[in-house]
């Protein structure tokens, strides 16, 4: 029923964009042809579509103003079990470009995306683009058996920086008009990247070494810990997201007595009673403030960006194991095109 409404409501917008819609070519003075695409002519936009907030921004510091942006799941959403709106079909099928994270993570808007989206138009997985099944991650969240490979590249800079090169390529792909405006944003981007590299570095080695473990509730930290010498020790959330089993709560707490870890983490995102029961039967803090998919501030603030996203995250974790925050406080967050008001991501 949800299939036949989309199709109905794009016949719809099909039918009015050719009521209004004047000729793809027109003679101009001379009688030479006008250019192939608005687009390459430089007087239109590309309109880009992504998924999870993270990637929206890592996109919108490659392309800035110069690209129509929008995000389809909502910040601080179940990503995994976001269910997209029919109203989201029209913006894949008017869409130039859709970059999707992949690894499983985003499947039924990568369905509703390749039913919808006009025939130019280019689906580009980032995740396949930037690691080889052979550095897939399997865990207690994600397991091998399952077939679906822990998704979460993004919390590893260079992964991001990955992601950030792939869309700066299409870009330049489908607007070359821009290809200079493009390069410079990711270049730029590239520079704060390394920069966050080594600050996120400088950071974690002030964690005492005995205490750079990970628990979470949802383990999205599995390709940024071995980055920066930590060790993810466990993850409370099961591959079915639902809630752990007794056992699985008792072999938690042992584990965490016997290690002796100061903290554990849950998220905004996933709010985990559980986890707060098992931090005190193991008589350790729980933080309940990380987060993977869900940048800080508001749209328009300077650290609402990915490396406002990275930097939170490692000074709470820095915090709460004994390191020093202030290593990494003073790290410029701004998305290097400028405040992201006109960045239209799902809330």
């Amino acid at each position: 029923m949800i299939r036949n409404f989309i199709l109905i409501l794009l016949s719809l917008v099909t039918l009015a964009a050719c009521g209004t819609t004047t000729p793809a070519q027109s003679d101009s003075s001379d009688g030479s042809p006008a250019a192939d695409t608005s687009v390459e002519a430089g007087n239109d936009k590309l309109n880009v579509v992504t998924t999870v907030s993270p990637i929206t921004n890592i996109v919108y510091n490659v392309g800035g103003d110069r690209i129509n942006l929008s995000g389809i799941v909502p910040e601080g959403t179940n990503s995994h079990t976001f269910e997209p709106a029919p109203s989201d079909a029209i913006k894949l099928a008017q869409a130039d470009l859709i970059f999707i994270n992949g690894l499983h993570l985003e499947l039924p808007t990568l369905e509703l995306a390749e039913a919808n989206k006009n025939d130019e138009a280019e689906i580009i997985i980032l995740g396949e683009q930037t690691i080889t099944p052979d550095e897939y991650v399997y865990d207690f969240s994600f397991p091998k058996e399952a077939g679906s490979p822990n998704p979460h590249l993004w919390p590893n800079p260079l992964y991001a920086l990955r992601y950030a090169e792939i869309a700066r390529d299409a870009l330049v792909e489908r607007d070359p008009a821009n290809a200079d405006y493009f390069n410079q944003n990711y270049d730029a981007f590239k520079a704060r990247i390394e920069a966050l590299d080594q600050a996120i570095q400088a950071t974690i080695d002030s964690i005492p070494a005995v205490d750079r473990k990970l628990l979470t509730y949802h383990d999205s930290w599995a390709y940024f810990s071995p980055r920066y010498g930590m060790t993810v020790i466990g993850a409370i959330q099961p591959a079915d997201f639902s809630e752990p089993s007794a056992r699985e709560v008792a072999d938690l707490i042992t584990q965490l007595r016997q290690q002796d870890v100061p903290a554990i983490f849950g998220s905004e995102v996933f709010p985990s009673p559980v986890l707060d029961q098992i931090a005190k039967e193991a008589g350790v803090r729980y933080i309940d403030t990380l987060r993977d998919d869900d940048l800080p501030g508001q749209p328009g603030d300077l650290n609402h960006s990915y490396l406002g996203l990275m930097v939170e995250d490692v000074k709470i974790m820095a915090e709460a194991l004994g390191g020093n925050p202030d290593l990494i406080a003073d790290f410029d967050t701004s998305n290097v095109t400028g405040v992201d008001q006109t960045v239209e991501q799902a809330r």
